[in-house]
């Protein structure tokens, strides 16, 4: 992953966003809660059954950093949204929401 990639996705989601080193990504973290997976130049969100329908109407997949793993509960965020400020800020909310609500 490139270390712009990373840089160019935390600048589209604004200051209150962290992104901690894991796994050969990073993970997204706001208030405490993981809410997204940034790995080979991909940005993956957190899904729940509210969101899930989202990604899958715009052709997304779940998180498979390898053939035999899947994290069905992150789905990719398509390009058109990582290029769009306001449509990730708001594609974030929802994962961070998702987070939150599998954290209780």
């Amino acid at each position: 992953m490139s270390d712009g990639f990373l840089e160019h996705v935390l600048d589209q989601l604004g200051g209150e966003v962290t992104a901690r080193a894991m796994f050969g990504g990073h993970g997204l973290y706001h208030g405490g809660a993981m809410f997204g997976i940034v790995y080979d130049d991909a940005v993956y969100f957190k899904v729940d059954d509210r969101t899930r329908p989202l990604y899958e109407s715009a052709g997304s997949s779940c998180f498979a950093p390898r053939p035999r793993q899947r994290l069905t509960s992150f789905f990719d965020v398509p390009a058109d949204v990582l290029d769009d400020r306001d449509a990730l800020v708001a594609w974030a909310a929802g994962a961070q929401e998702a987070a939150r609500a599998g954290r209780r």
